[in-house]
């Protein structure tokens, strides 16, 4: 009888059994006024993707969470703009838990709660639910980045709006994920630019996929999803240079419509848009603002990388050292800017978006 050990496994150093999606909901449950917040923040996104809203929705907030004092001191912010600018914009807090590297680097709250290579993924999934019920009970939408296929089942009961990152949008994992998802989705255009992936990603997700997965037990499964309506391509640059200008939404417009799916356009006012320098976000958004104020009708919303503090810092070895309200991985603008330009683009929309 032959031994399989000395082919399975080879560069496993072993397993931690984690706690079921289901018994992570039942300890932190969504329920009450929580529970119809999602739904309602969602139903809204839903209506301005079909044009029955004539606002914007903008996904704002830090480019990555990872401490949950400072994450709640901005809602707290958030919360009380989202009020001011309702009538125009819908504010939809950044709360991304995952990220994804190049080649190596802290992959986020989830993966390392402790920013130290401790890897305490039951805490992070523990201490993300327990943030987004938060979240959600100040009745602020939230939205965050899809990227392992695991999560969601943890997570995603609480989520607004989700995000497929340029480097996973021709992921045939992330696709079939996303056609299950029970909120709406960005898929973000490739790396190099091109719109070509981030189209065949749309017409992908809105059909049916049988894929494995796990279910809300945690057991290996073949999951069945019915296709994802509510998806649409977001813009982000590639290549070192932007797409947000007019041209390149016309563009995308008309290569959305030679390829039958939704011309529903997000416009990501960071990555290469710009130029991987916070500073420059205010400006691509007042591009933006400007060509829905000259007429467009495809773009339907925005993104910016925003935190308390402006910039960004590397984690020390010593976490005492970390600085307050600071951006531990891409570069934001502080809240002041954030609050700022958001006035402004809610004062030079208010007498136009009814005719939308």
């Amino acid at each position: 009888m032959t031994d399989s050990s000395s082919t399975e496994n080879v560069n496993v150093a072993g397993y931690t059994p984690l706690v079921t999606p289901e018994a992570l909901k039942q300890r932190l449950p969504l329920f009450g006024s929580t529970l119809e917040h999602v739904r309602r923040n969602r139903q809204i996104i839903r209506d301005i993707l079909d044009r029955k809203d004539p606002r914007l929705f903008v996904v704002v907030g830090p480019c990555s969470i990872h401490d949950v004092d400072a994450a709640l001191d901005y809602a707290g912010r958030l919360r009380q703009l989202a009020d001011e600018v309702r009538e125009t914009l819908v504010l939809v807090m950044r709360v991304y838990f995952e990220k994804p590297r190049t080649s190596v680097g802290w992959k986020g709250f989830i993966n390392d709660p402790e920013l130290n290579d401790s890897f305490k993924i039951e805490k992070g999934l523990h201490t993300a639910r327990r943030l987004l019920l938060k979240l959600s009970a100040m009745g602020l939408p939230t939205s965050t980045e899809a990227l392992d296929p695991i999560s969601p089942q943890y997570l995603h009961d609480i989520i607004t709006w989700s995000a497929i990152g340029a480097r996973t949008t021709e992921s045939q994992t992330h696709r079939e994920m996303s056609s299950g998802l029970s909120s709406p989705v960005g898929f973000k255009n490739g790396t190099d630019g091109g719109l070509e992936v981030a189209i065949n990603a749309l017409k992908a997700v809105a059909n049916p996929h049988r894929f494995l997965g796990i279910d809300p037990r945690g057991l290996v499964s073949i999951v069945h999803t019915t296709g994802n309506r509510y998806a649409h391509v977001v813009l982000r640059g590639g290549n070192g240079l932007p797409n947000y200008d007019a041209a390149s939404v016309a563009t995308c417009e008309a290569a959305l419509r030679k390829a039958g799916v939704t011309t529903n356009i997000m416009i990501d006012c960071s990555h290469a848009n710009s130029g991987k320098n916070p500073e420059n976000q205010p400006a691509v958004l007042a591009d933006v603002v400007n060509q829905i104020a000259a007429g467009n009708r495809s773009i339907i919303g925005m993104m910016l990388e925003s935190h308390l503090e402006a910039g960004r810092q590397d984690i020390p070895a010593d976490l005492s050292g970390l600085k307050y309200g600071v951006s531990v991985t891409d570069g934001c603008i502080d809240w002041r800017t954030t609050e700022k330009i958001l006035r402004e683009a809610h004062d030079r929309l208010s007498p136009l978006l009814p005719g939308r």
